[in-house]
This record gives C-alpha cells, sequence and structure tokens, in this order.
C-alpha cells in the first residue's frame, strides 16, 4: 500500500502543475487583444501550436515520427476554403467538412502506414504526403501555385463576426484550448497509457494482450484530424490557403517546433510553435536567411538541451526537489 501511495503521489502533483500551468496559459492569451500585441501573430501561432500538439500525440506518446503531418493540415485548409469561397457555407460547417476530409485521409494513410515502423513509416508518410502536394498542385479547385484567396470569414452560428479581429481571435483561442484539452484527456487517459506503453517497448505491450496496430492507428486518425482542424482554422486567419501547407517543409517546421518545445511534454509543442512563428515573423527582414538561423538554432537545441525548452525546466525543477 505504501508503494502505491508513493507512486500517486507524484502523478497528483503534476496533474496539478499542468492544471496550474494550463490556467496561467489561458489567461495570458485571454488578455492579449488588451494588451496591444498583433493579433494576427498570436492566432497563427495558436493555429500551428494545435498542429503541434497533434504531432506531438503521435510523435511523442505513439513513438511514430511522421514526415507527411503537412498533408492533413493542408487538406482541410483546402477544402475549409472550397466550401466557404464556391459553396458557400457557413464558418462551423466548413470546418467540420475540412476536419472530416483531414479524417478520411488519415484513415486511407493510416491503414497504408500504420503497418510499418521506424523509418520505414516516416518515409511512407512523406511519399503520400508528396503525392498529395503534386496532385493538388494539378487539381483544379485547388488554383494550382496561386492558391485559393479572398476567402470569406462569415458568421459562426449566425452570431460571431469573424471579420472582426477580436470576435476571430476568441473564436481561434477557444477551438485551440478545446483542441488542446482534448488531446490532454487522451494521453492522461488508458488509451494515453498503452499508447505510452507501445513508445516505450511495444513488444511487451504485445505479450499484454493489446492490439498495438489498432491503438496506433488510432492515435495516427486522431492526430491527423486535429491537424486537419488546425488548418481549418488557419484558412480564417490568412484568408487563403495555398501549397505551402501540403508542401513537405511545413512537415519539417512542425518536427522543428515539437523538438524545439519538448517532445512529449504536453505544453511543449505550444511554446515551440510560438517560437518558430516568432522567428519567422521578427527575422523576415532577414529573407531566406530565415531557415538558415532556424536551422543553427535546431542544432543548438539537439546539443544543448534536448529535451525542449519545457523538457529542460521540467527536468530541472524535478531534479530540485
Amino acid at each position: 500500500m505504501a508503494t502505491i501511495t508513493d507512486n500517486a503521489v507524484p502523478v497528483k502533483g503534476r496533474t496539478a502543475d499542468e492544471m496550474i500551468a494550463f490556467v496561467i496559459m489561458t489567461g495570458l492569451l485571454a488578455i492579449v487583444p488588451l494588451t496591444g500585441i498583433y493579433p494576427y501573430f498570436v492566432m497563427q501561432a495558436l493555429c500551428f501550436a494545435l498542429f503541434a500538439c497533434a504531432f506531438n500525440l503521435l510523435i511523442g506518446y505513439s513513438g511514430l515520427l511522421s514526415f507527411g503531418h503537412a498533408m492533413f493540415l493542408g487538406t482541410a485548409g483546402y477544402v475549409t476554403a472550397h466550401a466557404l469561397k464556391v459553396w458557400g457555407v457557413s464558418p462551423e460547417i466548413g470546418i467540420i467538412l475540412g476536419v472530416a476530409a483531414s479524417c478520411a485521409l488519415s484513415v486511407v494513410t493510416g491503414l497504408i502506414a500504420i503497418r510499418r515502423q521506424g523509418i520505414y513509416f516516416a518515409m511512407i508518410t512523406l511519399a503520400l504526403s508528396q503525392l498529395l502536394f503534386f496532385i493538388y498542385l494539378q487539381t483544379p479547385f485547388t488554383h494550382g501555385e496561386d492558391g485559393i484567396q479572398g476567402i470569406p470569414q462569415g458568421m459562426m452560428f449566425g452570431i460571431f463576426d469573424l471579420s472582426k479581429a477580436t470576435t476571430l481571435y476568441y473564436v481561434v483561442l477557444v477551438i485551440f484550448l478545446l483542441g488542446f484539452l482534448l488531446i490532454y484527456r487522451a494521453i492522461n487517459s488508458p488509451f494515453g497509457e498503452v499508447l505510452k506503453s507501445i513508445r516505450e517497448n511495444e513488444q511487451r505491450a504485445i505479450s499484454l494482450g493489446y492490439k498495438t496496430d489498432q491503438y496506433k492507428f488510432l492515435a495516427y486518425v486522431l492526430s491527423g484530424s486535429l491537424a486537419g482542424l488546425a488548418g481549418a482554422v488557419k484558412v480564417f486567419v490568412a484568408q487563403n490557403a495555398s501549397l505551402t501547407d501540403v508542401h513537405w517543409t511545413m512537415s519539417g517546421e512542425v518536427v522543428l517546433m515539437t523538438l524545439v518545445g519538448g517532445l512529449g511534454t504536453v505544453f511543449g509543442p505550444v511554446v515551440g510553435a510560438f517560437v518558430i512563428i516568432a522567428m519567422q515573423q521578427y527575422l523576415a527582414g532577414f529573407g531566406q536567411w530565415v531557415t538558415v538561423i532556424q536551422g543553427a538554432i535546431f542544432v543548438i537545441c539537439v546539443l544543448t538541451f534536448r529535451r525542449g525548452v519545457i523538457g529542460e525546466i521540467a527536468h530541472f525543477f524535478k531534479r530540485s526537489l
């Protein structure tokens, strides 16, 4: 009984710390419109933070490295943009259609890729993503290299005017928080514990009777669907859908965001997304050198704090205690 109690205390303490951190994060994000900070930057960062959190669910807790996650972000963006501009649907319907498209895509690609492991899984996802990239390049409804421009923002639920920056900001914030909480609940559920066991030792999980391929497939579909949610919401912020969101470099950026913030941590992808988007925003004057600077920062992170920003902070306080 003493052993159970001793093991339970750290878990409760960690959960309490995470709840406190979530409240602080929510409070800081809620007052952004009152601080004079450029809201477009924060909205863009929130979209990519949700994207990074979805990716972290797959690699950080399932141990599956995908080099093609941009296909979910871009697919949802294209479907949502087309539905809004051509079909004239309401914003909420556009988001649902975009997420549904990414969910369907994740099911199809998951059935192909999930049977492979390690570098083979990564290469298959990259190949599938590049296949989708060239399809979208040639498909008429995506308008090729021009993308879909001038997307109407509309009225969500007939009440919230998304053309107003403050209203749009809080809608994006609420969607991000809901997605974040869904991921948090998933990783702290029995489902999440099985994913962690698969990440640590898949053969042992199989010996315990778990059908690991099914768990990995479900994690892949959930991750792809939430990445699609990020892509659908991003359409309202950028008011366009382009090939940039489907390109393999976007898949590389989300890997960078996750590693910089902290792989396998709850808040790491959020911090990593804000760091990378801030670099792109405020170092844009350097042109192509931004990529070089990002690469240098990535090398420094790997050499100096491999756990990422949040991972190193958590490790420091754990060691101090």
